[in-house]
């Protein structure tokens, strides 16, 4: 197999699913290899070290949040996509608050879902290309060294997912930028997401959480009502 070609974990307890995303995805000319409950996915991860993972929300064993948690704490930063079913919408959330990069939700399209696979997979592609033109960012104590994929708040070392660190990098190259989230999805995620801005906010959130003292108060993100965000020096 071919180093070039890219390959995709199927997690779902459903068969049927599985064999159609499995067919699907290598008609687009990809690897596939698939796991029918959390616990096996988290170990095939490890084994395997696929370069995206089609995560379903409802598993046996060990649900998606949990294998997103637990691939996240072992400092796995694989892309992944959940796939929730309609009406999840708090698990959604959940899910990209502990580092789900996408979620898609059932039924969706075989077509939708190579889609959304090769957009995920082109920004993680183009990310290095971005970062080696980009050197060091700073905002106050916070620095930046995007080549080397490093954050830094008061010299202490801080630990992002792929996708909260290309936005950090983001609003530090716009500073004193207002930014709709609309702006934020087409930069940063590279496309539309459906108009759903609210990837935006909890990756917003979750930025605030890692780099503000006090998140109720923040001084670095601050929210520009009605419009979006402004990445900002703090002031003393």
């Amino acid at each position: 197999m071919s180093s070039s070609i890219k390959k995709i974990l199927i997690v779902d307890d459903e068969q049927p699913i599985r064999t159609l995303l499995e067919y699907n995805l290598k008609q687009a000319q990809y690897e596939t290899i698939t796991a029918a409950d959390g616990e096996e996915a988290v170990l095939k991860t490890e084994m395997e070290k696929p370069d995206l993972i089609l995560l379903d929300l409802m598993l046996p064993k060990m649900d998606g949040i949990d294998v997103c948690k637990t691939l996240r704490q072992r400092g796995l930063d694989i892309p992944i996509i959940m796939l929730t079913a309609k009406g999840d919408e708090l698990d959604k959330v959940l899910g990209l608050e502990i580092g789900a990069d996408d979620y898609m939700t059932k039924p969706f399209s075989p077509r939708e879902v190579v889609a959304r696979v090769k957009a995920v997979l082109r920004r993680s592609g183009e990310w290095t290309g971005r970062v080696e033109e980009t050197g060091i960012l700073t905002t106050g104590s916070l620095t930046v060294h995007a080549e080397q994929y490093e954050a830094y708040l008061d010299k202490v070392e801080l630990e992002f997912t792929p996708k909260e660190f290309e936005l950090l990098v983001y609003f530090m190259q716009n500073k004193n930028r207002v930014l709709s989230r609309d702006q934020l999805l087409s930069a940063v995620w590279n496309y539309d997401f459906a108009g759903d801005t609210r990837i935006v906010d909890v990756h917003v959130s979750h930025l605030r959480e890692k780099i503000e003292e006090n998140t109720k108060k923040p001084v670095f993100i601050k929210t520009v009502r009605g419009i979006g965000y402004k990445f900002e020096e703090p002031k003393i």
